[in-house]
């Protein structure tokens, strides 16, 4: 097996065994790169002297464990990539954006400065919608991602090329963020494992906000095992971030016999294309072979979810954004007055998709429509939440997890959906709901039509990852990805 195939516990074996060594890892990685990512674009940034120097300094700490007998963090020495809107110290960070092309990080986010402190190698940053607005990483000022398994389609969004380092073997794991969609969709196009966590779970200092009530950060990787290593690492309570919330995870397991499944019937209807549920129908027939208990619940509200979701997340982006003014910061234009500046900057900056986003909720926003939309918005959030909360609920007989698709369709061709923004959004249909509720999902590959992958969106009440992590470990054991 290549070095570049090997999962993080794999690594973690052999440096302890002294099979190769970090600086071997990271070469294999970075020459990888090299080959395939003229084609795939992946990277936005590939921080080569940096992942050498964290390498050698990885070997040392490992053969200093060695010689006092101990054994080392899990992830010292493993090579990964963090999406381009979380900030790197001294690298850049983009968000895909020309309005901070130039813009370089002076500090580290909360999640890399952990992942620092257990020894990781970053080889780059990588490549995404622009500040995160998308489903297809077609919207990146810098060229879109392409999919590994086919390179005329897309490799989902927004965290695409996360997922596609991932699933191309250019990186080890990979950090992700979800607003919407967008570590779920891109790791099911791409054949991978993506999770995104409950609100709260993981701190979101140092990431570039898109949309402030909905943002997660999560690990993207080759297996379930990998992610659950990534997940522990970050997670937990941040003094620089006041919704995060002091969580540990589990480590009791959870088998599928006895768990009681809900399927809503609302994700199988009209637009959901017949091979994806013919693959999710049958990873819920596997689980059900191994004893779990499958019932149909109602998520009624869902049917608002997506026009919910899009009136929140563009008024909370357009109120974010607007520190990128080309003053405080951003790239500036030359203009006759400040107004001028202002517009010139944002106007050169910004790409056609942000600009809608901003638009769309400066009138959400505005005087005399707030109460119809914005607030509107917010009480139709409370009932998908409640949505949950009762399908989830001990007292009402409720479901221990939720199986159902993350994308109504496979990775679509690229340029497809570009000229019809709706039904670009349309791919976001099942995995909207999960950010609105704050609530941990995880997509795990289930099958493919074609080379084309599907993966299966497994949900869980707030802070059940241990439950999520541990009957998808099961799950993907007995699988047929291949159906």
């Amino acid at each position: 097996m290549e070095l570049t195939e090997l999962t993080i516990k794999q690594c973690h074996e052999g440096l302890k065994n002294k099979k190769f060594s970090s600086r071997d890892l990271t070469l294999a990685y970075l020459e990888n790169i090299k080959k395939k990512d003229k084609e795939l674009h992946a990277f936005l940034t590939v921080t080569e002297d940096l992942a050498i120097s964290q390498a050698i300094r990885a070997d040392e700490r490992i053969a200093l464990s060695r010689a006092e007998g101990q054994d080392f963090p899990m992830l010292c020495g493993i090579p990964c990539a963090i999406k381009d809107n979380i900030l790197v110290e001294g690298q850049k960070c983009t968000n895909a954006s020309k309005i901070l092309e130039n813009y370089v990080a002076s500090y580290d986010a909360t999640c890399v400065k952990k992942l620092k402190e257990q020894g990781v190698i970053i080889l780059g940053k990588t490549n995404l919608d622009e500040f995160a607005f998308g489903s297809s990483t077609e919207n990146s000022a810098f060229g879109v991602t392409k999919n590994p398994h086919d390179k005329t389609r897309v490799a989902g969004g927004s965290s695409g090329g996360s997922a596609a380092a991932v699933a191309a073997n250019m990186a080890c794991f990979t950090l992700g963020t979800d607003t919407g969609c967008s570590i779920r969709t891109p790791a099911s196009f791409c054949g991978i494992v993506g999770l995104k966590p409950t609100y709260g779970a993981v701190s979101r200092y140092g990431l570039t906000a898109s949309a402030s009530s909905l943002d997660q950060m999560g690990p993207m990787a080759k297996n379930v095992e990998d992610c659950k290593i990534v997940f522990k690492a970050i997670s937990g309570k941040d003094k620089m971030d006041a919704t995060s919330a002091d969580y540990k995870l589990e480590e009791s397991e959870v088998k599928l016999k006895g768990i009681k499944i809900g399927v809503p019937k609302e994700y199988f209807g009209k637009g959901l294309d017949p091979e994806v549920e013919k693959i999710i129908r049958n990873a819920i027939k596997k689980a059900e072979d191994q004893g779990a208990e499958i019932v149909e619940i109602n998520l009624s509200s869902s049917e608002y979810a997506l026009a919910c979701y899009y009136i929140i997340q563009t008024s909370e982006a357009s109120a974010n954004l607007a520190r990128f003014d080309g003053i405080r910061y951003g790239r500036s234009e030359n203009g006759k007055d400040l107004l001028d500046v202002y517009l010139n900057s944002r106007g050169v900056g910004f790409g056609s998709e942000t600009k809608r986003r901003i638009m769309l909720g400066t009138y959400s926003l505005s005087s005399g429509y707030y109460d119809a939309y914005y607030k509107k918005a917010q009480e139709v959030r409370g009932l998908i939440r409640q949505d949950f909360e009762k399908a989830f609920s001990p007292s009402n007989d409720g479901v221990d997890l939720i199986f159902c698709p993350v994308t109504p369709f496979p990775a679509f061709k690229i340029g497809e959906k570009m000229n019809d923004p709706l039904s670009m959004y349309l791919a976001d249909i099942y995995t909207v709901s999960v950010n609105l509720a704050g609530l941990p999902a995880l997509s795990l590959p289930a099958g493919k039509i074609g080379k084309l992958p599907v993966g299966l969106q497994i949900i869980g009440n707030q802070f059940q990852e241990n439950k999520i992590l541990s009957c998808a470990s099961e799950l993907e054991k007995i699988i047929d990805k291949n159906v």
